[in-house]
């Protein structure tokens, strides 16, 4: 099947929205998930009860036309939700037209119904929040990210999810969160063809600006592979040009920032399970203290304390030395098969 790749539109056209400089933790204060200096004063406030923070924040996105980091704070602010749900009901009850709202609402919703043995008769009720969501605003891209990783959860068939790729790309043609969601989708939906999944973010890549996320998802296909493993081998000249092709990425960002950090983690991973020690190391200087669940929670209860195990063995160890207990994955090289690693968290 030929999904998707049609969709991708060639466009340069890029905003930035400014945000201030903040003093990060010392190198040896390693965080998880760190927030940024624009979301952390959202979060404590909402731990007030408080919900205009929040508000301003994302409104501040959407005018902006910021998708990448309004898409971030909503997954943000809705995991948050999740526990401490009496700001965000505030919240729709004071403004229950509100874009942003909507969003995470929406998001929260997704998330509530994903672990659950019924998430696809779940998903089914959310329905009508995403489409709600997608009026409020007819050019924001994320509730269609939202949509994308819906159809993922309910099953949806080809032809619906590149209606949903299609609208998304319009809005947003290299917007890295609904590129994440299009290649899970591949992936789960053809039983790990990943040499598809590489087609997919090879040509998404090739097509994006230098300076956007896109660059990084053939490394999230690499990722996806070596987690996995099962179909035909992927050539390595491919792995090693999809790790390149992140690394020439991570350079280009802000060292030490929580912004790249997961594209960051993701790569030392990736980096890792080549045998890249050397790079591997120096993406660990760029990432400094700012650990991320993802990629880390695949492999351990504790992703913080694994993290940070690998950090000391990758300090201390000689050159070429195999963090020995802390990949864990498939023992197969990378030329054979590999059996079924547990499927991507959403």
């Amino acid at each position: 099947m030929a999904l998707l790749p049609s969709f991708i539109r060639p466009t340069r056209m890029t905003k930035r929205f400014a945000r201030p400089a903040g003093r990060p933790p010392a190198r040896d204060e390693a965080v998880l998930d760190a927030p940024d200096e624009l979301l952390s004063p959202a979060l404590v406030a909402a731990g007030r009860g408080e919900y205009a923070t929040a508000a301003g924040l994302l409104a501040a996105t959407r005018a902006a036309a910021e998708w990448e980091w309004r898409d971030r704070y909503v997954r943000r602010l809705a995991a948050f939700a999740r526990s401490r749900t009496e700001w965000y009901e505030e919240w729709l009850g004071a403004a229950p037209d509100d874009p942003g709202a909507l969003l995470v609402g929406t998001q929260l919703a997704v998330d509530r119904a994903w672990p659950s043995p019924a998430r696809a008769e779940l998903l089914g009720e959310v329905s009508p929040l995403i489409t709600a969501a997608a009026r409020a605003d007819g050019l924001d891209p994320v509730p269609w990210r939202i949509a994308l990783d819906h159809a993922r959860g309910s099953r949806a068939g080809h032809r619906y999810f590149e209606e949903l790729w299609e609208a998304a790309v319009r809005r947003a043609p290299h917007h890295y969160g609904c590129h994440v969601a299009a290649l899970r989708y591949l992936a789960a939906s053809w039983h790990g063809s990943h040499r598809e999944c590489f087609d997919f973010a090879d040509r998404a890549a090739q097509d994006a600006p230098a300076d956007s996320l896109v660059q990084a998802l053939p490394a999230r296909a690499a990722f996806g592979y070596l987690t996995d493993g099962c179909g035909p081998a992927v050539p390595r000249a491919r792995l090693d040009a999809a790790a390149d092709r992140a690394i020439e990425l991570s350079g280009r960002l802000p060292a030490a920032d929580p912004a790249p950090a997961e594209v960051r983690n993701k790569l030392l991973y990736v980096l890792l399970r080549l045998d890249r020690w050397e790079d591997a190391r120096v993406q660990l200087r760029l990432i400094g203290p700012y650990a991320t669940s993802f990629p880390w929670g695949r492999f351990s209860d504790d992703p913080l304390g694994h993290f940070l195990r690998l950090r000391e063995h990758l300090e201390t160890a000689g050159p070429g030395a195999a963090p020995a207990g802390l990949l864990t994955g498939p023992p197969e090289s990378l030329d054979g098969r590999r059996g079924h690693a547990r499927a991507a968290d959403h």
